[in-house]
């Protein structure tokens, strides 16, 4: 099966439906699909659920997803620093599960494997916990946590051969993993694509088999989520 496709577009070809479920990699800025992103933005599909650490930042990342009121909900963790996320949600306008971030990886993980839950005890006596089945174990509560499934996962590699073999670069690793497994397709965007055989098998980090489509998303502009700065001390080289 040939997996390379020529662009986003072409990947996501067939693929995108209103209402329909994504889990989507990266942290922040760090470890986004982003040409994947774009694509859908593009592409006008709404009333999204989408499953990913934080929706990216305002107007990057997710954000443009939400700038432009194309999702629907938010399974995440962490969205402190996304002010449109923060005013859509405390407006009623998005549905936000919010879900620790452990729990979050190993959902997903759990969903990639056929599990469809799992016990554990993050989460026990707080809002996380309200409607869900807690059961107990040696004289300990545990809250019931289900596997996430997505339509799709979108992804975003460093490196990978013509089958999909992928290695991800450092801490740009983040969710993508366990979200790409979690997926029915998996769509990858890397930044170099390397010929069978090329990649030392004991750094691969995907299999290829959870990968059903790639393009090569690079130059990439590795935008830095946070620039901090001190002032030049006195009498300072320029």
């Amino acid at each position: 099966m040939k997996k390379l496709y020529p662009d986003a577009a072409a990947a996501l070809d067939g693929l995108l439906h209103d209402g329909m479920t994504i889990c989507a990699g990266g942290f922040g800025l760090c470890g986004i699909p982003e040409r994947l992103i774009d694509a859908i933005q593009a592409a006008g599909v709404k009333d999204l659920t989408i499953a990913s650490n934080n929706a990216g930042v305002d107007g990057e990342g997710l954000g443009k997803l939400l700038r432009t009121r194309q999702v629907k909900k938010m399974i995440s963790s962490y969205v402190g620093e996304n002010k449109e996320f923060e005013r859509q949600y405390l407006a009623g306008e998005l549905e936000v599960e919010f879900c620790p971030q452990g729990t979050l990886a190993e959902r997903c993980r759990a969903g990639g494997a056929g599990i469809p839950g799992f016990y554990t005890k993050t989460g026990v006596g707080t809002l996380v916990a309200e409607g869900k089945e807690v059961k107990v174990f040696d004289g300990e509560e545990y809250i019931l946590e289900r596997g996430i499934r997505a339509d799709i996962s979108v992804i975003k590699g460093w490196k990978a051969d013509e089958s999909g073999n992928l290695i991800f670069r450092k801490t740009a690793r983040n969710f993508n993993q366990p979200m790409a497994t979690a997926g029915r397709i998996c769509i990858a965007e890397v930044e170099e694509v390397v010929p069978v055989g090329s990649l030392d098998p004991d750094h691969i980090h995907l299999p290829g088999i959870y990968v059903k489509r790639m393009i090569v998303g690079a130059p990439y502009d590795k935008k830095i989520e946070f620039r901090m700065t001190r002032p030049r001390p006195e009498g300072a080289a320029a």
